[in-house]
């Protein structure tokens, strides 16, 4: 069903703005894939913060036009759904798990940080850690001294005979009082 021109608009202002929030944009051809599974890859992109797009590649290379997106345009060719999300990791996570599920969706590129990503990218991409799993990680690496010097603390003072236990939790700091505002 061809579009007509309001409708084509449309379109390209959507994905325009789009393409303006977002970090990443992957490309995959979709060509073989069941309705039933196009839907469970959709579910979970909206779950994970990533719009999925089937769009004429006319329309999708003038939609990104002018954007960091634009240096991917040659790679808009055959059948594909458009991943655009802001978290840096999503869209390519998302597409990537599907992917090893479903060998009829097949990654045919992407771009991130206005640089042009082949398949291995995509994939690289799409294994780091989210953003969650990166804070989590920190906060144990910055928790890590203490609850060791807690531990040791503990074994020493157990082991001069003062009774505390082996072990002694670290206590969290406390907050930094308010400082009071100067009285004009």
């Amino acid at each position: 069903m061809s579009l007509n021109r309001s409708e084509k608009e449309a379109v390209i202002s959507e994905v325009t703005s789009l393409a303006a929030k977002a970090q990443t944009l992957v490309m995959a051809e979709y060509r073989g894939v069941t309705v039933a599974d196009m839907d469970k890859l959709r579910v979970t992109a909206r779950g994970n913060g990533v719009t999925l797009s089937v769009l004429k590649n006319s329309l999708a290379r003038r939609a990104v036009a002018g954007s960091a997106f634009e240096v991917g345009a040659d790679q808009m060719t055959g059948p594909l759904i458009y991943g655009f999300s802001e978290d840096a990791v999503a869209a390519a996570k998302v597409v990537a798990e599907f992917a090893k599920t479903n060998a009829k969706l097949v990654i045919r590129g992407g771009v991130y940080g206005g640089k042009v990503l082949d398949v291995e990218g995509v994939k690289q991409l799409a294994s780091i850690p989210s953003k969650e799993v990166l804070l989590a990680q920190l906060c144990g690496l910055l928790m890590s001294p203490m609850s060791r010097t807690a531990v040791v603390l503990g074994a020493l003072a157990a082991k001069k005979g003062e009774g505390a236990p082996a072990e002694v939790a670290p206590e969290a700091p406390a907050a930094p009082a308010a400082e009071e505002a100067p009285s004009a």
